[in-house]
């Protein structure tokens, strides 16, 4: 074993005892170290688990796809939220018609609308299930699946049929293991028939995507009406396009709304890129706050470190002067305390990854809120508490590199 290599397994060796010699000292000595590191997995850990979920989940229409909304709201300012809902008219189904008759760069362009609906089918009955009526080729935009049966067709829709495309809550509510196809459930009362069983989704934040009535959106505005607003959702003819195609939307939405140059859009539209976009800002501030509160706890956490090996080196002070009466090096003295150091740090780095990790798994199977620790959050914790222990034992080393031998020697044991 070479010199270097010694020396480094030396400092390691001494970095464990110091930790095994006074345990309470070591873990107040690493206590900021532990808590910065927790807290930066945590904070990673749920916006990874979030970051997953919006980019399975929550963002259906694809990079082709854009949408219409009545507003989309992201100021902070309440005022202009009630000035939007009292400027921004229910999208309805004149207009809709009127877009599917002019784009140009859309491929498809389907709507949607619903509400909260009772299900009773026997004695069972389901509170607050979202019903949505829908144009057939939603299908294909929103990516609905069928394990079973089949989704809306347009003869369907065109026939207002009273059919039902449920979610797999429902299917396993009312009608268990069996196939529910051409049995009929009630929606407040009335009787659909149901044609297909929907692809399981799972939940997001405990709130399940599969407690859902699909029925055709003629049949919903017969039954229902059509003056509860709705929205469109749409797909260009190709990706490079999708800009062009909402742009056109956009113009034809405010040709026909009458809407002078200079007035302000009365409604929304949105694409993926455009939620991605907003999500990130919002979890780019909650990460920014997380690194101001790591940055305190690693700070606190080198100062101590660095009070604790300026105790260690006055503790050692004699076996400094024995090695380096026998050969030791300025360096390798400095090397020893820097490896001590780093160890430390890098210990309580690993001790803060695991509490985090531990929460995780908690939070994760107790709670609604997705956590998923990213393997890169573990290197950067661990190479983060490191080098903080690095850099604030650079102080100690140094002072222990330039002790004289023989003033060393003289020092008590």
């Amino acid at each position: 074993m070479t010199t270097t290599h010694a020396s480094f397994w030396e400092a390691v060796t001494g970095a464990v005892q110091s930790l095994r010699g006074s345990k309470l000292r070591s873990f107040l000595t690493l206590l900021g170290i532990i808590l910065a590191t927790t807290t930066l997995i945590s904070v990673m850990s749920v916006i990874s688990g979030m970051d997953r979920i919006i980019a399975e989940n929550v963002s259906n229409m694809g990079a082709d796809g854009y949408t219409v909304v009545r507003l989309f709201f992201t100021s902070r300012d309440p005022k202009k939220l009630i000035e939007m809902l009292r400027r921004n008219p229910n999208l309805n189904k004149d207009e809709f018609e009127f877009l599917r008759e002019h784009v140009s760069l859309t491929r498809e362009i389907g709507m949607t609308t619903g509400r909260t609906v009772t299900l009773h089918l026997g004695k069972e009955t389901s509170e607050g299930v979202g019903l949505t009526g829908c144009t057939p080729n939603m299908a294909i935009i929103a990516n609905y699946e069928a394990v079973d049966g089949h989704f809306i067709s347009d003869s369907e829709n065109d026939r207002r049929r009273n059919i039902a495309f449920i979610g797999n809550d429902v299917k396993t509510k009312f009608f268990g293991e069996a196939s529910p196809i051409g049995r009929s459930i009630n929606v407040e009362g009335i009787p659909f028939e149901v044609v297909g069983v929907a692809k399981t989704k799972g939940s997001i934040f405990g709130q399940s995507q599969d407690n859902y009535v699909v029925i055709p959106i003629e049949t919903f505005f017969k039954t229902w009406g059509s003056r509860g607003g709705m929205n469109y959702a749409a797909t260009a003819v190709d990706h490079a396009h999708l800009m062009q195609a909402q742009e056109e939307a956009r113009m034809m939405l405010r040709a026909y709304r009458h809407l002078g140059p200079k007035d302000d859009d009365t409604f929304s539209m949105l694409t993926s890129d455009a939620l991605l976009d907003f999500w990130n800002q919002l979890t780019g501030a909650i990460a920014a706050t997380a690194v101001g509160v790591v940055s305190v706890f690693m700070v606190v956490g080198g100062v101590v470190i660095m009070n604790i090996m300026l105790a260690v080196v006055t503790e050692r002070t004699h076996e400094i002067g024995i090695r380096k009466s026998v050969g030791a090096r300025r360096q390798d003295i400095l090397n020893q305390f820097l490896v001590e150091s780093s160890m430390l740090s890098a210990m309580g780095g690993v001790m803060g990854v695991t509490i985090a990790w531990v929460i995780a798994v908690l939070v994760r199977n107790l709670t609604a809120v997705p956590m998923s620790v990213p393997v890169t959050a573990v290197i950067v914790g661990v190479a983060l508490s490191a080098t903080v222990g690095l850099f604030f034992g650079i102080y100690p080393a140094q002072r222990a590199a330039k002790l004289d031998p023989i003033e060393a020697l003289r020092a008590e044991k």
